[in-house]
């Protein structure tokens, strides 16, 4: 038989060194080749690289180093055949999922994924907000194969997941690491056999709990210990890994990941800023399922921001590529007969302290020039610092400008007979509305207080004892039964992340709610607010995009190379311009 090269597997990458034609049409065939690249081409053997190539191969033939490199290809890729197989049928219906023995029985839907993420070994969860993601995690919790499991969850919801476990799977035994360093969790056992004198057997073993829960923060200094002992593992809020290996968190994360048979990853918003972002997220869920970092960003990505984060080209297309090929799991409401009544989102423009905002603009200006100056590296580490101390700067003056005008707002809607949960960020924010709003025993739900605090204030808000909640944008992520008492949301102050406000939506927008909830969007034409919501809408696309591969992209991608800073530095310059 001809041949057109010669094709070998070296540590996990195929090696293939074909004719200067055959080169030319592999590049194009695989997109994870860059067009640069010149004599012998590599590609990380993944099951869905293995059975493409097989499909190449079936064209122009390669000869093989070894019989056993061919038997490898060949197994790779009937798994790959078998993977998408099993993802069409569940999907269709065609295959009944699983049951489950839980105290209260999952929905068919929620069982689906539970068998998917056995049967596959890792799936990225990305349910809408509210549909029980949680209960999905649990039903593979109670499968003999995932224990011991380990769940990783943001610092205030440990609590949450073992009250949801109790509920769902009461036989269960958890613990919940209450240090950062590795201490003896497990329990001894306790022999009922008797020795001759009658006496009960010391004990000789110790008995390793079902599930550990641990949070983000306390994961690094136990992931040496937790790798070799977990089956299985859950990222809840797995956005936490958006930064991968450059944070402790997730370079702890990255290593039991890779050590457990059983991952799954849950987040309604997957994605954060740019789409790249998703390859770090993955790489705890399915490692080296999307090739290596060059090869995901030749095959998906084009350029990147200011702060190396690279830009997905085509959501939609990618978002497609995940789902088919049962990376990603994704199903709304209307897809699961599980609508809410309407979420309406309403910006509405408040009023500000213009001088209050103006104060800050000799310091703005300054860091302005600094961002906005042509430079080398040593320039490029001055303008980074210069980018985040203006965002602060200005994010700042502008909460603390408008602070009087948003409490004044959430008092109307209060007088009504309504409970609100305010959203914002900064602590002197936070203290102007407690101030205005105390007739209303504000309470808090932000960064600085304890999970204790935290729980304490959610429980006086959900019984009516505090009528509005003053909640982080960032400290939210996950909560529930807020649902119950409350359906308007105000966003008092704005992130750069539209990610970041569908959470902070979901928050009462999700499984048990029975009113139509209104979430304000409270915006200034002064200071940042003019730059973040403009910006906010760019990066709505990247989310959307990939999520919901099917639906039309709300806005083009125009302008979304991160540099929402630099926009903001030039208008702080048009502005000083003009006066």
């Amino acid at each position: 038989m001809k041949t057109y090269g010669t094709i070998a597997l070296e540590k996990g990458k195929w090696v293939l060194d074909p004719r200067p034609d055959v080169v030319i049409k592999l590049k194009r065939f695989f997109p994870k080749v860059s067009r640069r690249a010149h004599g012998k081409i590599r590609l990380s053997s993944t099951p869905d690289v293995c059975r493409d190539l097989a499909w190449f191969l079936a064209r122009y033939p390669l000869e093989w180093s070894n019989e056993e490199d061919r038997r490898t290809l060949e197994n790779a890729a009937n798994e790959q055949r078998e993977r998408e197989s099993l993802v069409e049928e569940l999907l269709a219906g065609r295959t009944q999922p699983q049951e489950f023995e839980l105290a209260l029985p999952p929905r068919e839907y929620q069982r689906v994924a539970a068998d998917m993420c056995l049967q596959l070994g890792g799936l990225l969860l990305a349910d809408d907000l509210g549909l029980g993601k949680t209960c999905s995690a649990i039903a593979v919790l109670s499968d003999p194969r995932a224990r011991p499991a380990l769940v990783v969850c943001p610092t205030h919801l440990p609590k949450q997941w073992q009250a949801e476990i109790q509920r769902f799977c009461p036989k269960l035994r958890v613990h919940i690491l209450t240090a950062g360093k590795p201490y003896d969790f497990r329990k001894p056992k306790t022999s009922r056999k008797r020795v001759p004198d009658g006496q009960l057997l010391l004990p000789t073993a110790t008995d390793t709990p079902d599930v550990i829960i641990s949070n983000y923060h306390k994961l690094s200094g136990w992931a040496d210990t937790l790798a070799p002992i977990v089956r299985s593992v859950v990222f809840d809020e797995v956005q936490e890994l958006r930064r991968g290996s450059e944070s402790a968190k997730g370079s702890a994360a990255l290593h039991i990941a890779e050590q457990a048979t059983i991952r799954l990853g849950l987040s309604a918003t997957p994605i954060y800023n740019q789409g790249g972002e998703i390859w770090n997220v993955m790489q705890g869920i399915r490692p080296w399922a999307l090739g290596t970092r060059e090869e995901f960003h030749e095959e998906w990505c084009s350029g990147v921001d200011q702060n190396g984060r690279a830009k997905v080209e085509d959501p939609q297309a990618f978002g497609l590529y995940l789902r088919d090929n049962g990376l990603m799991l994704r199903r709304t409401r209307a897809e699961v007969g599980r609508e809410l009544a309407a979420l309406t989102r309403i910006p509405h423009f408040v009023d500000c302290d213009e001088d209050r905002v103006r104060s800050v603009e000799s310091a703005a200006n300054e860091l302005a020039r600094t961002i906005l100056a042509a430079g080398g590296e040593t320039v490029k580490g001055q303008k980074f610092r210069a980018s985040e101390e203006l965002s602060n700067l200005v994010r700042q003056a502008t909460g603390i400008a408008k602070a009087p005008y948003v409490a004044d707002f959430v008092r109307l809607i209060l007088e009504t007979g309504e409970q609100v949960v305010l959203f914002g960020w900064q602590r002197e924010v936070y203290s102007i509305w407690q101030e205005r709003l105390k007739y209303f025993a504000p309470t808090l739900y932000t960064g600085s207080e304890s999970p204790t605090e935290k729980d304490r204030a959610k429980q006086a808000f959900v019984a009516g004892d505090s009528r509005v909640l003053l909640m982080s944008l960032r400290s939210g992520a996950g909560v529930d039964g807020l649902q119950h008492c409350c359906r308007t949301t105000v966003h008092g102050e704005l992130d750069w992340s539209p990610a970041v406000h569908e959470q902070c939506d979901g928050r009462v927008h999700r499984d048990g709610q029975k009113e139509p909830v209104m979430a304000y969007y409270l915006i200034s034409e002064e200071g940042s607010d003019p730059i973040v919501a403009d910006v906010l809408g760019v990066k709505r696309s990247q989310v959307d995009g990939i999520r919901n591969p099917e639906q039309e992209l709300v806005e083009k991608l125009t302008g979304s190379d991160g540099s929402h800073i630099r926009r903001l530095a030039e208008s702080y310059m048009q502005r000083k311009a003009a006066r």
